[in-house]
């Protein structure tokens, strides 16, 4: 990797989680790059969501789950249990697979995380959530229409709302959990666009199960396999040119 060692945001230093006794992922170690797009991949059940989900701490919410070894963000350890989570998850902003808007108005929706952490002022709240609504792409659809439920734009729109929501509380990293695989492909091309617009401003992990997205959206792309991180590289050599066996059987679709 050309600059695998400068700007890193997310370091993980021998990570591993486990459900019960069952580990999920396994020594973990790899570092991630300020304002790129880093792609997971690899087959179902290979542990992609399970280490998107630990850089903001969420698999605490799974009673079984326990860690082992440091993930450094901004080289602080996430993992200390003194860590504030609400600061955390300010910081890391997560869009989840399927869209989930609150049923409530557009412009509730992405006012809410503000309203939560404070913010009563009504004009830095509607300031705000234009920002937002025009960073992810929907203040041009949905500008006028703000007083409408949320649950009645489009999956796309859903999906790009949930995007401005967790934009507006001004996060440094956006974790996006297959973002597209709920969505049509003029839906997903315009996700898609706005990836590789947010990484001027933002660090990007992207799970997803489509390789092509993989290859079309992320700068450094890392392949999972049974919880051990097989390969991690730009994307480009990842696809074209993997150093190990398993990576070119997975991409070539031998298995997966």
């Amino acid at each position: 990797m050309e600059d695998k060692n400068k700007n890193l945001i997310i370091q993980t230093e021998n990570f591993q989680l486990f459900y019960g006794d069952k580990p999920a992922l396994k020594h973990i170690n790899m570092g991630i790059i300020k304002n790129r797009v880093t792609a997971i991949i690899g087959p179902s059940g290979c542990g992609k969501s399970t280490l998107l989900r630990a850089f903001n701490r969420m698999n605490d919410l799974i009673s079984n789950a326990r860690s082992e070894g440091r993930i450094l963000i901004d080289e602080e350890d996430i993992c200390n249990k003194d860590t504030d989570l609400v600061a955390l998850r300010r910081k890391v902003g997560m869009v989840f697979q399927k869209p989930n808007p609150f049923p409530m108005s557009i412009y509730e929706n992405v006012a809410f995380g503000l309203k939560i952490a404070g913010e009563k002022d009504r004009a830095r709240l509607v300031q705000l959530v234009e920002k937002s609504l025009r960073q992810a792409a929907l203040w041009d659809e949905v500008g006028d229409i703000l007083d409408r439920s949320a649950l009645t734009l489009s999956g796309g729109q859903q999906q790009r709302l949930c995007l401005a929501r967790a934009l507006v509380i001004e996060p440094e990293i956006i974790l996006m959990d297959e973002p597209a695989s709920a969505l049509d492909p003029i839906s997903t091309a315009k996700l898609e666009a706005l990836i590789n617009n947010l990484k001027k401003d933002y660090t990007i992990v992207i799970v997803t199960h489509n390789m092509q997205q993989a290859a079309r959206v992320a700068d450094y792309t890392a392949f999972l396999l049974l919880g051990e991180l097989v390969e991690y590289d730009e994307t480009r050599k990842i696809f074209t040119n993997p150093t190990d066996k398993r990576t070119e059987d997975y991409i070539t679709g031998r298995f997966g």
